[in-house]
């Protein structure tokens, strides 16, 4: 009998045991299924660590295309205001100081060139700001598409991307500019180029054309000379209000100057860079794009080559619509209102390029 029960007992234990691996088993089991499942719901073989800060920063991202949307007003508003003053100082204070430091002809070239700049600089700031950038056709099923949008759902052709403040794709996508209001791309990215390059010459011009009054009237207590042109700006210096008047004129010359110097240097950058990608036939949303592919061929050995790049010279006739010599005068130093090269969904390579390399290696673009 005392060898029954001990039997017993160890079967007893025996079943114990494996009831107890074979719940821990199901416990393993019901987890890893668990968490199998929740992996289902997000998992895709596309993403990657940039998809996963893009999914982080969405709240962000929303906020801020909200508020540029929004300030993108205030902006436009504060780019006519600004220049505007500039204008009425301009007229009002500088004008007169000109006329009074210079000869007749000196006066004559410097008032040509500063109306000059001001009606290239009004004409390409309304054009980029009322111009379209231009859009993909909606409901066009046959583009020549290289992706489809994520947001849109729609095929996107090439050098084309969304923009999340527009909450659209855009052709030939350069940037959504804040003090346009509006989106770069093909069909005002020249006006927005033109606008900062004569934008930034013209302020060069004007803070080296006021340096000399400037300079000479930069104590606000100093009484200026007789010959001056803040004395001749204040006709009434028998008046009670003489050096009051002359304050007035001082100031408005230095708010001028500083302002004028500030945006040429600030603006001036910017110009510059731009017109650093337009030499590579590059756009600012594609310099980012090559360059990482530039890296990832560059680790296999390979050499990366822009499709869209045909030389400096070709890429800015290109980009400003230059055809024949005379363009250069018509369409580039004179306000034109001509439309792009191509449609912005198939880029072919310019006339000359394909001219200069007919007997070469074809290329498709």
């Amino acid at each position: 009998m005392r060898a029954v029960a001990q039997a017993a007992r160890g079967l007893g234990r025996l079943c114990a045991g494996s009831c107890g691996r074979s719940r821990g088993r199901g416990l393993g089991k019901t987890w890893a299924y668990t968490c199998l499942a929740l992996k289902s719901l997000v998992y895709n073989s596309f993403s990657s660590y940039d998809t996963m800060v893009d999914a982080l920063f969405e709240p962000l991202f929303w906020l801020v295309d909200r508020l540029t949307r929004w300030f993108g007003l205030v902006f436009v508003a504060l780019v006519v205001g600004l220049t505007s003053c500039v204008v009425v100082v301009g007229y009002v204070c500088v004008l007169p100081a000109i006329l009074a430091e210079y000869g007749p002809a000196v006066s004559a070239a410097l008032i040509l060139v500063s109306n000059w700049f001001l009606i290239m600089i009004v004409f390409h700031y309304y054009k980029g700001l009322t111009t379209s950038p231009g859009y993909p056709p909606p409901g066009q099923v046959d583009l020549p598409a290289v992706s489809i949008c994520k947001r849109c759902i729609a095929p996107k052709p090439p050098r084309t991307h969304h923009c999340s403040i527009c909450n659209r794709c855009i052709l030939k996508m350069d940037h959504h500019c804040p003090w346009l209001n509006n989106c770069v791309g093909n069909y005002n990215h020249r006006y927005f180029f033109s606008f900062c390059l004569y934008m930034s010459m013209g302020c060069a011009f004007t803070s080296i054309t006021l340096s000399r009054t400037y300079f000479r009237t930069h104590a606000p207590s100093q009484v200026a000379p007789s010959h001056s042109p803040l004395k001749l700006l204040s006709p009434a210096s028998t008046t009670a209000e003489p050096e009051k008047r002359e304050d007035h004129v001082h100031n408005s010359i230095v708010f001028v100057w500083v302002l004028t110097s500030t945006v040429s240097v600030v603006l001036g950058a910017l110009t510059l860079w731009h017109a650093a990608l337009i030499s590579r036939g590059e756009t600012s949303v594609e310099r980012h794009i090559n360059r990482k592919e530039r890296a990832r061929l560059h680790k296999k050995g390979k050499v990366f080559k822009n499709p869209y790049h045909f030389g400096s010279l070709s890429n800015w006739k290109q980009f400003f619509g230059v055809k024949h010599r005379r363009h250069w005068l018509t369409r580039v130093l004179l306000p034109s209102g001509h439309a792009p090269q191509g449609n912005g969904l198939v880029w072919l390579p310019p006339d000359d390029w394909v001219a200069a390399h007919r007997h070469g290696p074809s290329v498709t673009v």
